[in-house]
């Protein structure tokens, strides 16, 4: 199923040993915008998706390939620690300059993963399925999707400029590419559903707005800062995105309800209220005893 990517995983091999970069892979690995939340993320869309055809096959063709990704990580991860110091007086012996590296190595890839690669972050946090957005609605998840592949292209390209080795800089060139590819398909997903009228913006489009609040709220910026540098941009005046209205800049926004005031909390939980006598507190006191 991914034999052009385990042809790249032959050939993309590390110079040698590095254990401190391989615990910087794993941030694009198990983080929250890495390899095993968008595989997941995409392949539970494409299982939670109601429309047959193209949509659900989208979906479910980039989340297999996400998983392919995340073997091809996983394995370069494992390459990176084969062979590397396991004490530091080993590494020292080695090299000083392998000794200093040793020191930002993550021991729990030898000492929970045998050498391998694990389902956690650069930092060691484990991969939370909480990362993952599946919510049903194809525009909310395709705009989340887009995001995702940016977060993940930018976190490789600063990887890219953590190494020297041609081998790890020739995977990560790759997955680079593919970024680029899915971050494109995505918005141009976006734009299939609005020609298919399936789906619009805001999200979501099928919602009655109430009219009276879409006149006061819906295209209105409010301005909580000093001086109107906000109202030089896109989102103070013009059309709207959705194309269903007009922005409006308000330098001085009101309040639409009084400040609000909170009745004296239940003396039984013993918060500071206002205006509490001390009759009130001995009641309390023999109520209670």
């Amino acid at each position: 199923m991914f034999s052009h990517i385990k042809d790249l995983q032959f050939e993309a091999k590390p110079d040698g040993p590095d254990a401190a970069f391989a615990r910087r892979l794993q941030e694009i690995l198990g983080g929250k915008w890495g390899e095993m939340t968008v595989a997941n993320q995409y392949l539970y869309q494409g299982w939670n998706c109601r429309l047959p055809g193209k949509y659900k096959d989208l979906l479910l063709d980039v989340g297999t390939e996400e998983m392919g990704h995340v073997e091809m990580i996983a394995t370069m991860i494992t390459r990176l620690l084969e062979n590397a110091p396991l004490s530091l007086q080993e590494a020292a012996d080695d090299n000083p300059m392998v000794g200093a590296i040793y020191g930002g190595s993550n021991p729990a890839h030898f000492i929970h993963g045998g050498g391998g690669a694990l389902p956690t972050d650069s930092n060691g946090v484990p991969w939370n399925a909480a990362f993952i957005t599946a919510s049903g609605n194809l525009m909310a998840d395709f705009q989340l999707n887009v995001t995702a592949e940016a977060q993940g292209r930018l976190q490789v390209s600063r990887l890219f400029h953590m190494t020297d080795d041609p081998g790890v800089k020739q995977m990560l060139r790759f997955l680079l590419a593919r970024d680029t590819m899915h971050q494109n398909m995505w918005m141009a997903a976006i734009e299939q559903l609005k020609e298919d009228g399936l789906e619009e913006m805001p999200v979501p489009d099928a919602f009655p707005d109430s009219t009276e609040f879409t006149e006061q709220f819906s295209y209105t910026y409010l301005d909580f800062s000093p001086g109107n540098d906000a109202a030089e941009g896109r989102w103070a005046s013009g059309p709207t995105p959705d194309g269903k209205g007009e922005f409006r800049y308000d330098h001085s926004p009101r309040a639409h309800a009084p400040e609000p005031v909170l009745a004296p909390g239940d003396p039984r939980l013993y918060g500071t209220n206002p205006g509490v006598a001390g009759g009130m507190v001995t009641k309390v006191k023999s109520k209670l005893t």
